[in-house]
């Protein structure tokens, strides 16, 4: 079987990282595991993965600091988070550090790998199609082809989950978009409440990177009670 994708996976319990890598490996992933974070940031130069899954719970600190290392780190490539906690403070916490996705333990390997492969299709696979094109967002040039994002002549750093969604309220300039339209188009799953208000940490996020104000937004737009929209 063809590799589906790296994955570096940061599990620190043997049992669980062993059932897991030998579960992606026989859905064509190529997994390499390292059990802390230390080595995790260690390792990324050298392993290039393609996605991260990352264990909240990690014997030298948390996943969620791990994961905000990465970011600053500027690590583009998606993560996953995994937890056995359940509370949705949790995965917001998850989220505001740049996490892609959250899912909570005990889940299914197909669940697991079905948001694997659509976030390495969307990451990797929708950013390079030939029919890549350049969007604009006021004073921003989204160059899909590159899946890049500049203003002026400075190039802004956008995890690929970000960059979706950008370009998805790019794509729809004017439109009032609601929490579960974004949600199917940026990430393809079912909705619900706990996912829908997932989506206010992200545009949160992006606001941060790509408003002049992110506490005056004049990009994206809140529209109370519905959602948000790009600005005309």
């Amino acid at each position: 079987m063809n590799s589906g994708g790296k994955i570096l996976l940061v599990e620190d319990d043997p049992a669980v990282a062993r059932s897991l890598s030998e579960g992606l490996a026989q859905e064509g992933f190529v997994v390499d595991h390292v059990s802390n974070g230390t080595d995790a940031l260690r390792n990324l130069a050298t392993t290039r993965p393609q996605l991260i899954i990352l264990d909240v719970r990690l014997p030298d600190g948390s996943g969620f600091d791990y994961c905000r290392r990465m970011r600053e780190m500027k690590v583009r490539q998606p993560i996953i988070m995994l937890t056995a906690r359940r509370e949705e403070t949790d995965k917001v916490i998850g989220l505001e550090m740049g996490a892609d996705d959250y899912v909570t333990k005990p889940y299914s390997l197909a669940e697991l790998v079905s948001r694997i492969r659509a976030h390495l299709r969307r990451a990797y696979g929708d950013l390079s199609s030939a029919e890549a094109n350049t969007l604009y967002a006021g004073d921003l040039v989204i160059d899909r082809g590159r899946a890049q994002v500049w203003r002026g002549e400075r190039l802004i750093p956008l995890t690929p989950t970000e960059f979706r969604l950008l370009v998805y309220m790019a794509q729809n300039t004017g439109q009032v978009l609601s929490r579960s339209q974004i949600l199917d188009a940026v990430w393809g799953y079912d909705s619900d409440v706990e996912s829908e208000r997932a989506i206010n940490v992200h545009i949160r996020r992006l606001r941060e990177k790509v408003e002049v104000a992110p506490s005056n937004p004049t990009l994206l737009l809140t529209v109370p009670g519905v959602g948000y929209r790009m600005a005309d």
